[in-house]
């Protein structure tokens, strides 16, 4: 699902980053190095105080690995042009190891914090620590050496950093994978990680230590931040399953019309029925390819899900009799549209005592629902009904036309499904089912 259409790739994260690499190569922070170290402990520490409070392992262990890696290299740095030859075998290893702890927590599964997760990743972060410490001994010197130092590429095809070049390489293949994965699955925590990743590795081409390598490292910290705070704003103001905006959303943007609307309560036909026969994973199929057909809506409307199988309409600035034709082609884009069945034993078995799943036995008698297949396929015909409300002197407060567009859905329902019903009028628009329901 494509939240942000596009632009989550470089809103937030790249322009944080643009506005810290804009701030160091301009004067302005010009002998305020104390104010970007203040402003590199705040950083990390709302970071980790968000990460927790949303409940964000993989985002809070990706924080406490980049703060092991800048305190140990500041640790063993100690203020001189050049570096102890410790110092240096842990800002290299630090610099190796850092995108591959990146890699491994973008494409962990979200567990929350759990004694279990948080306990797996401290020991695994222990053990890198242990083996870097080892590694700074002086009879390793010649291993971090071969490692480090030997030119896999010429040097001319790269830039001038304090990289060495197997940290690089692994870096960009990393921040490669991060992004692939930022665009399989549109998310702002994803999206999150590839920019925190060049900020940081920013931040070791700066050096072990000083005002640029401060400022970048804050910065990935910041990027996480306000990755975590556009999740938490999609997952308010967006349906997670199928990618439409939410109720929220709808209400806010009815606040926002500034002249008279119309809203359409679209709900799916026998929705129940489907979950009940073939499970709530064809459900959500179900779901998912409805919302991508009501998405088509032409004459300027706006599609949310507000719950469970209704969706909503808002046409701005439109009559309910301009928008009715809008409405009918989606009605019939729907039912032409046939939903195939992954497979065709779905649900052959009961599933047990699940709580969501309803026997046969328990259906309300005198209800005789019966699934629409098509010839010759594995597949069911979805339809929809729609009740459709204009804003007036009679239905001025957005719940009143709320509630009138319900008030038609309601007789669409009643008077055979699939068909669009207007408020206040016994035009319609549609075609009853010959078998009296739909699927």
């Amino acid at each position: 699902m494509n939240l942000y259409k596009g632009s989550f790739l470089l809103v937030p994260g790249g322009v944080v980053f643009a506005l810290a690499f804009a701030l160091l190569h301009s004067s302005v922070l010009h002998g305020l190095t104390p104010v970007v170290n203040f402003f590199y402990l705040a950083a990390f520490f709302s970071a980790l105080v968000l990460a927790w409070r949303f409940h964000s392992s993989r985002v809070f262990s990706a924080i406490i690995v980049m703060l092991l890696a800048q305190q140990a290299l500041r640790l063993f740095f100690d203020g001189s042009i050049q570096m102890s030859a410790r110092g240096q075998a842990v800002f290299e290893l630090s610099s190796f190891l850092v995108p591959l702890n990146f890699l491994l927590l973008a494409f962990i599964r979200e567990r929350g914090f759990t004694v279990r997760a948080i306990a797996t990743r401290l020991v695994l972060l222990g053990i890198q620590s242990v083996f870097v410490a080892v590694m700074c001994r002086p009879e390793y010197a010649y291993a971090l050496q071969k490692l480090f130092h030997s030119a896999t590429l010429k040097y001319e095809w790269l830039p001038r950093t304090e990289l060495p070049q197997v940290s690089l390489l692994v870096g960009g293949v990393v921040i490669i994978l991060l992004l692939v994965r930022a665009l399989l699955w549109p998310k702002p925590i994803n999206a999150g990680f590839v920019w925190a990743l060049i900020s940081l590795l920013m931040a070791f081409h700066s050096g072990a230590s000083g005002t640029a390598a401060t400022l970048y490292a804050a910065g990935a910290a910041i990027i996480f931040t306000v990755s975590i705070v556009e999740t938490s704003y999609a997952m308010a103001y967006h349906d997670e399953l199928t990618g439409l905006p939410s109720r929220r959303a709808f209400h806010d943007a009815i606040l926002q019309v500034t002249s008279s609307y119309t809203i359409a309560m679209v709900d799916i036909d026998h929705f129940k029925s489907v979950n009940d026969t073939y499970g709530h994973d064809t459900g959500d199929d179900v779901l998912c390819m409805v919302a991508s057909k009501l998405s088509q809506v032409t004459g300027g409307g706006q599609v949310y899900r507000v719950g469970g199988e209704e969706f909503c309409i808002l046409f701005p600035g439109r009559s309910a009799q301009e928008a009715l034709p809008d409405l009918e082609n989606l009605r019939a884009l729907i039912e032409s549209s046939p939903f195939r069945l992954r497979g065709a034993d779905r649900r052959a078995r009961a599933r047990g005592t699940d709580r969501r799943s309803v026997s046969r036995s328990k259906r309300p008698s005198g209800r005789r629902v019966r699934l629409v297949r098509l010839a010759g396929s594995t597949g069911l015909r979805i339809t929809v009904s729609i009740g459709v409300a204009r804003q007036d002197e009679k239905n001025a407060h957005p719940n009143d036309v709320i509630k009138a567009a319900d008030q038609a859905l309601y007789r669409a329902k009643k008077s055979g499904r699939n068909r669009v019903e207007m408020n206040g009028t016994t035009r319609t628009r549609g075609k009853q089912n010959a078998a009296g329901s739909s699927s």
